[in-house]
C-alpha cells in the first residue's frame, strides 16, 4: 500500500472512535506539554540570568573571602576582606573603579510606615559600576564616607514603601534605620523586578557609616566582596592578575593558599549557564517520562483496536494482503495518535509556559529546537510502542482470525 493510503486507512480509523482517540492522545499531548513548558522556563531563566550578568559590564571583576589559605602555612591570612584590602588595588593601572561592599540587614522606619530590607555599605564608585542612577535627589559623596555622616540613598521600592508612590517626599526626611536616624539624600532609579528579586528594594549608604552603625563584632570589620572595574575588556586578564598578585601582597600570603577569589563577569556568567542548564535539563528529563506514560496508553489502546478488527485483518489477509501491509498500516496509526498528541502539547506547552511565565513573573523562551525535539521524540514514542500491537497484528492467522467473534 502507498503511504497517502496508509494515513487515509489510519485518519478513518481515528474518527471511527473520536473519543477514544483524543483520551489516547491526551497522555501524549500532557507530556510535550510539561516538558514544552519545562524547557521554556529553564532557558527564560538562563537567558534573563545571562542578560542581569552581562548588564553588570563585562569588565567587572568581584572580589570574595576565602577561609581556604587562612590555616595555611607561612602566611597571615585572615580569611577576610578589609577596607585597607581596597586602596591598593585603587591604584593598579588597569582599574578604572574599586568599590568595597558591606551589606546588613534593617528595619526602617518612618512614622507609622515599616519595612525592612537591606543596607548596603560602599563608596560612591559602586554606583559607578553598578550603573545606579538617581531618579531624584543625589548619591553621597567621598566626604560624606570619611566623615561617616548618616545619610542613605533609597532604591524605589523601599521609597515607595516608607514615603507613598514614587518617594517624592522622601529627600531631607529622616528615617530611622536599625533606631539610628539616617537622612535621606536620594531615590535610585527603578530597575525592576527579576522574578522572586526585587532589585529595588534596597537601600544605599556610605560604608563607614554603616559599619560603625549597623554592624557589631567582627563583622564590622569586614567586607562582603570588593568590586572592581577594568578599563577595558581588553585589560581584563592582566587585571586580574595584578588583583591577585596585589591581594597576596597585601594579605602577606607567602606560600599560602590564597584566602580570596577574584571572579571575572564571564567566570559569573558560566557558574550561572551551568547550574541553570543542569536544572533545565533534570526538569525536562523530569516531564519526559510522562510522554513514557502515554507512550504505553498508546501501546494499550493499539492492542484493543487489534482485537476489535481481528475479522477486518483475516479478510484483508485472505484476499492477499501481506504481514508488510498489516504491519505499517497499525504502526502508521500509532504514529498519527502520537504526533497528532505532540502538536497539540506544543500549543498547549506554549500557552502554558506563557501563562506561567506571566503570573510567576518568571522569562520563559520557546526555542525552535524544543518544539521540534518534542514532535519528533512523540513520533518515536508512537512508532516505539506501536511496534507490538502491529506485529501482533501481522502476525494473526487468517483462518483463525475469520473465526473470530
Amino acid at each position: 500500500m502507498k503511504m497517502g493510503e496508509l494515513f487515509k486507512l489510519s485518519f478513518r480509523s481515528l474518527q471511527s472512535n473520536l473519543l477514544r482517540s483524543f483520551l489516547t492522545m491526551l497522555g501524549i499531548m500532557i507530556g510535550v506539554a510539561t516538558v514544552i513548558a519545562m524547557i521554556s522556563i529553564g532557558q527564560g531563566t538562563n537567558e534573563q540570568v545571562a542578560s542581569q550578568i552581562q548588564s553588570l559590564g563585562s569588565n567587572l571583576i568581584t572580589i570574595t573571602a576565602s577561609s581556604a589559605g587562612s590555616s595555611g602555612s607561612g602566611g597571615s591570612g585572615s580569611g577576610m576582606l578589609k577596607l585597607t584590602d581596597a586602596d591598593p588595588l585603587s591604584r593598579i593601572d588597569t582599574v578604572r573603579y574599586v568599590a568595597p561592599v558591606t551589606q546588613a540587614n534593617a528595619q526602617f522606619k518612618n512614622g507609622k510606615n515599616v519595612t525592612s530590607t537591606s543596607v548596603t555599605g560602599t563608596t560612591p564608585s559602586y554606583a559607578d559600576i553598578k550603573s545606579w542612577e538617581t531618579d531624584i535627589g543625589r548619591f553621597f559623596t567621598e566626604d560624606e564616607v570619611t566623615d561617616k555622616a548618616k545619610v542613605v540613598v533609597l532604591g524605589a521600592t523601599t521609597a515607595e514603601n516608607l514615603f507613598g508612590k514614587a518617594g517624592f517626599d522622601a529627600i531631607g526626611s529622616i528615617v530611622n534605620i536599625n533606631n539610628v536616624p539616617f537622612r535621606v539624600i536620594g531615590v535610585l532609579k527603578a530597575k525592576g523586578s527579576s522574578g522572586s528579586l526585587d532589585q529595588d528594594d534596597t537601600a544605599i549608604a556610605p560604608i563607614s557609616t554603616v559599619q560603625s552603625r549597623l554592624m557589631s563584632g567582627s563583622s564590622r570589620n569586614g567586607l562582603h566582596q570588593i568590586l572592581v572595574e577594568a578599563k577595558s575588556p581588553d585589560a581584563m586578564q592582566s587585571t586580574i592578575a595584578l588583583i591577585e598578585y596585589t591581594m597576596r601582597q597585601s594579605h602577606k600570603l607567602g606560600s599560602a593558599e590564597d584566602d580570596f577569589k577574584v571572579q571575572s563577569q564571564e567566570d559569573v556568567l558560566s557558574s550561572a549557564e551551568s547550574v541553570t542548564k543542569t536544572l533545565t535539563l533534570f526538569l525536562g528529563g523530569i516531564a519526559a517520562i510522562s510522554l513514557l506514560v502515554g507512550g504505553i496508553g498508546i501501546m494499550n489502546i493499539m492492542l484493543v483496536s487489534v482485537t476489535e478488527r481481528t475479522r477486518e485483518i483475516g479478510t484483508r489477509k485472505a484476499i492477499g494482503a501481506r504481514e508488510g501491509a498489516i504491519l505499517s498500516q497499525f504502526l502508521v496509526e500509532s504514529v498519527t495518535l502520537a504526533v497528532l498528541g505532540g502538536i497539540a502539547g506544543v500549543l498547549l506547552g506554549f500557552g502554558g509556559s506563557k501563562l506561567v511565565g506571566h503570573f510567576m513573573s518568571i522569562q520563559t523562551a520557546v526555542s525552535l529546537n524544543s518544539v521540534l525535539l518534542a514532535v519528533i521524540f512523540s513520533g518515536c514514542i508512537g512508532m516505539v510502542f506501536g511496534v507490538f500491537p502491529a506485529r501482533k497484528a501481522a502476525r494473526l492467522d487468517p483462518i483463525e482470525a475469520l473465526r473470530y467473534e
